[in-house]
């Protein structure tokens, strides 16, 4: 078994593109999370799917919510990433939203959002997959993505 740093460490050298997460609690309430765990499963029908950390705070709003939405960060959303991952503050405050698939909160400016339908959810080791049927989608032209490599953020795609 490897041991958990150096296992980061590695997992760390794999590129990403940078997601928020959101969705609606039991009382109505919006939550939302950055997310790097993101991936496409299948075109017909239109899956993707994305992980939670079981001890999550947020895990009962997705769990038990019907949609959410994943929404793809662009390069100038950097801010939001870091926004969406600061425990304890209001990650929503002063945001322009939209209503979603299933009234989920939608963020504005993203380079592509995916409104799903809650799915499927694994449990597996410290984290739970979730897997979207994808029933609305949108992206913007042009939109450059927002990356996360190595612990850090780039905004720009070297040729």
């Amino acid at each position: 078994m490897p041991d958990p740093q150096q296992f980061r460490a590695a997992l760390g050298l794999f590129a990403t593109g940078v997601t928020i997460v959101t969705a609606r609690g039991a009382d109505g309430t919006p939550v939302g999370l950055t997310a790097n765990s993101f991936n496409s499963v299948s075109l017909s029908p239109p899956l993707v799917l994305w992980s939670l950390r079981t001890a999550a705070l947020s895990m009962p709003a997705f769990a038990r919510g019907s949609h959410y939405a994943i929404h793809i960060l662009a390069a100038e959303q950097l801010d939001l990433a870091k926004r969406f991952a600061t425990p304890g503050i209001d990650r929503f405050a002063g945001l322009q939203l939209e209503e979603g698939s299933g009234g989920v909160p939608l963020i504005a400016g993203c380079a592509a959002v995916f409104e799903c339908a809650n799915r499927s959810q694994y449990e597996e080791g410290d984290h739970v997959i979730f897997v979207g049927e994808v029933e609305r989608s949108r992206h913007r032209e042009g939109a450059q993505p927002l990356i996360f490599h190595g612990g850090r953020y780039f905004t720009e795609l070297p040729l």
